[in-house]
């Protein structure tokens, strides 16, 4: 999988929908059901990824029947509301990063290379991460009701911070996209590239596949 380069420095990430809707970039549907039996929920969810000389560029679009945001800062159970996750490893070295927003931009991000070993991110790191939410970013109840969102990040490469990364051109990436909410009404847990196992599980880098990012 392809993921172009934008020739532009750090932007806010406002400005990311934007930009990619000028730059015509592909957006790609989240929708593998590895655990339908027990979680048949599919939302509607897609996302752009691109990056620039500065980080990566992510844009996510949802539409779904419940949405919860009852996370308000950084580094709590995210995973809880309506989420949406990318889980990268830049440098084929075993280590990946899990960035986890929820519907209103609050982040759950660590680093390592499994569940039991993560590396949480400073302070200083989750403030360097511009978010835009298009919710705001207020917590609010559980609104069952259909309901179209939209979130962005720009991720600077200093927040990869277990690595030196200046560039991505060349670089041996693998990841997965998720989609969850593990609170609300419609419990979901949705994957780009499928996962076996056999109850939800994220943290599985040996279902990741590459991630190519190339200057074209």
């Amino acid at each position: 999988m392809e993921f172009r380069f934008i020739d532009t420095p750090a932007v806010k990430a406002a400005a990311i929908p934007a930009l990619f809707a000028q730059a015509g970039l592909e957006y790609r549907s989240v929708e593998t059901l590895n655990w339908k039996d027990r979680f048949p929920y599919l939302p509607a969810t897609s996302f752009a990824l691109a990056w620039c000389c500065d980080g990566l560029m992510l844009h996510w679009k949802v539409t779904e029947d419940d949405v919860l945001a009852g996370v308000g800062e950084d580094l709590g159970h995210i995973w809880e509301d309506s989420c949406v996750e990318f889980f990268f490893a830049p440098a084929g070295d075993g280590f990946y990063y899990n960035f986890e927003c929820n519907c209103i931009g609050k982040l759950y991000l660590g680093a390592g290379s499994g569940r039991a070993d993560r590396q949480l991110a400073a302070p200083e790191v989750l403030a360097s991460i511009d978010r835009w939410a298009s919710l705001g970013g207020s917590v609010f109840p559980e609104r069952l009701e259909r309901t179209a969102w939209e979130t962005a990040l720009f991720i600077p490469f200093t927040a990869l911070y277990i690595h030196d990364i200046r560039s991505l051109e060349g670089a041996s990436c693998q990841g997965n996209f998720y989609k969850c909410g593990g609170k609300g009404e419609y419990k979901h847990y949705v994957s780009l590239f499928p996962i076996d196992t056999e109850k939800p599980d994220f943290h599985r880098p040996e279902f990741f596949r590459p991630l190519n990012f190339c200057k074209f």
